[in-house]
């Protein structure tokens, strides 16, 4: 039964979530709309487990096509996952990852972090803001408590222009175990998923209402499912690096 509760209580949390963060949701809507329909990437970033949210929006049956993904082995967890949290501690990386990539004034990205106290992240997201991004942060406001890694004293969500909390618990479990004295199980992918998605379609609802349409890949499963993503492949090929 206890697989059943942590089922109810995520389900719980995270529509709670998409309710008491909506007004966040839609401003970070808004801007990277007005981006795309410019012609502009939504750029995303993450290391450790917040990999997992920029696979979930590239390339993607579903998803919008302009999405830029900012990759970076030595930060997931296929290359040695403790290796990946040291270097997600370290501070002066991330505009040299940055600079691999072309962004521009006025495009968006999503730094995805849930403590949100870690130097890498953190200094993504200022490396962005000095060329000109805005910066949309999914973190968790109950690591309130936690020191930051930065040598700043700041934390993600101080650098960043909208801050969308997914509220997953401090130290990432769900379910308490009182017998055996521990908590395990974790919430913050389920959760910051389908905010993104949520978020995703935000979006797309913007294309619709202006009568344009959006740039969004099919299912190369279905029939003439990859005939019909290549316009976009080819629109997108030079600008995105992971396409």
């Amino acid at each position: 039964m206890i697989g059943k509760q942590y089922a109810a209580e995520i389900l719980e949390l995270t529509q709670r979530v998409v309710d008491n963060q909506f007004e966040q949701i839609t401003a970070a809507a808004d801007r990277i709309y007005a981006s795309l329909k410019e012609g502009g990437l939504l750029h995303v970033f993450g290391c450790g487990h917040s990999h997992m949210m920029m696979e979930e929006c590239f390339y993607r049956a579903g998803g919008l096509v302009p999405i830029n993904p900012i990759f970076e082995t030595s930060t997931m967890l296929h290359e040695g996952a403790v290796k990946s949290s040291m270097i997600e501690r370290m501070s002066g990386y991330a505009p040299l990852i940055l600079d691999n990539y072309e962004v521009k004034a006025g495009e968006v990205i999503l730094v995805f972090s849930t403590s949100g106290v870690n130097s890498l992240p953190i200094e993504m997201a200022l490396a962005a803001k000095e060329k000109g991004l805005t910066v949309v942060a999914f973190t968790s406001l109950n690591y309130r408590n936690q020191q930051s890694r930065h040598e700043s004293g700041k934390k993600l969500k101080d650098v960043a222009d909208i801050v969308i909390d997914t509220q997953a618990k401090q130290g990432d479990a769900m379910v308490r175990y009182e017998r055996i004295d521990i908590s395990a199980v974790p919430g913050s992918t389920v959760i910051s998923v389908t905010v993104l998605n949520t978020l995703i379609a935000e979006i797309i609802g913007r294309y619709d209402q202006e009568g344009l349409t959006a740039p969004v890949f099919v299912s190369g499963n279905i029939e003439n499912g990859m005939e019909r993503n290549q316009e976009n492949i080819d629109k997108y090929r030079f600008k995105i690096k992971a396409l």
